[in-house]
């Protein structure tokens, strides 16, 4: 069955509305608008958590509505419900109308439509009992206890989302997307000499639960959590000052999402509030440093098949060999600026306005082998893996503490260090990119991205790479 005819299943035949009419109430809502359109939004969503060696919480939700935009010029208005009914309709109708009166717009050129299918439709909640995600969740437990006798305290959950869009445009152009997302996370604590210290795995996707339930696949991810756990047993105070420092390949992306990414989108540019505004064309990163936005990945946590205003997906070059080729996009910041959509409008439900937001953004390979990168670093800090961070959108300065980091000495890596926080600006960190490495990897699946208050899935990605001087903030006397 097509995402259109799954949709209409739910929202026009379930719902009881009626297409034509519905169809007609928008077309009257955009009259005389730029932009705009209908999103109606249908989730089931689950969660089950394990703490303690017992169940700790479950929960299960259904969530259904819609969101009527109109656009003229920079202006937006928003009237969202989640009372799906013409009644409902026609209010927010009437609400959104009184953005444009007055306003002559000619009703924007919709997306160009897509076949194209990035992820299986099947909802994930329903393939797996409910006894059989307990049970799951029961082993892991089990599991990462047997497996040392200092683990004191396991955390495990299992989540897991299906979503299916439509959107109705003011011609009455129609896109759907049916979209499932599922995630695991476990979490260990393990205890010596009366030292606490904890270790994580998280893995995920737009995928069913199946290769969640693989023992192969949670077992290695237990032992991942258990494995962190017992190096920061060991782990001595960080270091302070600026100095030379390896980022790991895959997570550590995350840094590269948040120092960079979010300037490059094009609300920002376009109010001129980021670093990177007025630089198209202009050198803003070391030579070799290539970082692009690609939402066509298949089965990736940050991948759409269209995004939330139904514009297909696409890989964005936003840097090539260190100069600013490109924002990211969605319809109303492109037509603003005098560019095209990039596929990368996303809103976390009906009740939010899209803006423009990361799919999966990774720089991509170098020339180097890994091992080479950490060669030519006499005395530094190699960061395997992130915790928290921030970022000032306006200056680009940012903050990160890394959870998993080691001292790198005579280019080998040497002791585990805690406490190690990254502190410095994007623009500038770009620039000082010295080697970059030919071990790109992908994320496991578990990057949330907030913005004005609204979380989507995101994915990250990068090869080994090393900057040439970055502040570290320490714990060492």
């Amino acid at each position: 069955m097509s995402n259109l005819a799954t949709t209409d299943q739910l929202f026009f035949e379930r719902a009881g509305l009626d297409r034509g009419k519905i169809e007609t109430l928008v077309g009257d809502a955009l009259n005389g608008a730029d932009d705009g359109e209908l999103y109606l939004e249908y989730e089931q969503s689950e969660g089950l958590s394990f703490d303690d060696g017992r169940l700790k919480s479950a929960s299960f939700d259904t969530t259904q509505g819609f969101g009527l935009r109109a656009i003229a010029g920079e202006i937006s208005g928003y009237a969202h419900a989640s009372d799906l009914s013409e009644a409902a309709l026609a209010r927010a109708a009437q609400t959104v109308k009184a953005v444009h009166a007055g306003h002559n717009g000619a009703l924007d050129v919709g997306p160009v439509g897509t076949n194209r299918q990035l992820y299986a439709p099947d909802n994930p909640l329903g393939l797996l009992p409910f006894e059989r995600k307990v049970k799951l969740l029961e082993e892991i437990d089990a599991y990462a206890r047997a497996k040392d006798a200092r683990v004191r305290q396991v955390m495990c959950s299992i989540s897991g989302s299906w979503s299916a869009i439509q959107i109705i445009r003011g011609d009455g152009q129609r896109m759907a997307d049916v979209r499932p997302l599922v995630r695991l996370n476990i979490s260990v604590m393990v205890e010596q000499d009366g030292r606490m210290e904890t270790g994580s795995f998280g893995s995920g996707g737009r995928v069913t639960y199946d290769g969640v339930v693989d023992p192969a696949h949670w077992q290695a991810g237990a032992d991942e959590a258990l494995r962190q756990a017992i190096v920061n047993l060991g782990s001595i105070p960080a270091p302070a000052g600026e100095m030379p420092v390896v980022l790991g390949p895959g997570w550590p992306g995350i840094l590269l999402h948040e120092a960079i990414g979010h300037g490059l989108e094009g609300d920002f540019n376009r109010k001129k509030t980021s670093a990177f505004a007025g630089l198209m064309g202009s050198r803003i990163a070391a030579p070799g440093v290539t970082v692009v936005d690609d939402g066509t990945l298949t089965d990736r946590r940050g991948s759409l098949t269209i995004d939330d205003e139904g514009t297909p997906t696409q890989c964005t070059t936003l840097i090539e060999d260190g100069i600013l080729k490109g924002y990211l996009q969605d319809r109303q910041n492109a037509r603003l600026m005098g560019m095209k959509p990039t596929g990368n409008g996303r809103r976390q439900s009906f009740a939010h306005n899209p803006m423009p937001r990361m799919t999966n953004t990774i720089m991509l390979n170098g020339k180097h082998a890994p091992e080479d990168v950490l060669a030519s670093v006499k005395k530094g800090l190699y960061a395997v893996n992130f915790g928290g961070g921030q970022v000032d959108i306006t200056s680009g300065k940012f903050v990160f503490s890394a959870s998993e980091a080691y001292l790198i000495e005579d280019g080998k890596i040497g002791p585990a260090v805690k406490g190690a926080t990254l502190i410095g600006n994007g623009p500038d960190v770009l620039t000082k990119v010295g080697m970059i490495g030919n071990d790109m990897k992908l994320d496991t699946g578990v990057g949330t991205c907030g913005k004005e208050g609204q979380g989507v899935p995101v994915g990250v990605g990068q090869p080994t790479l090393r900057i040439d001087a970055l502040t570290v903030g320490g714990t060492a006397a």
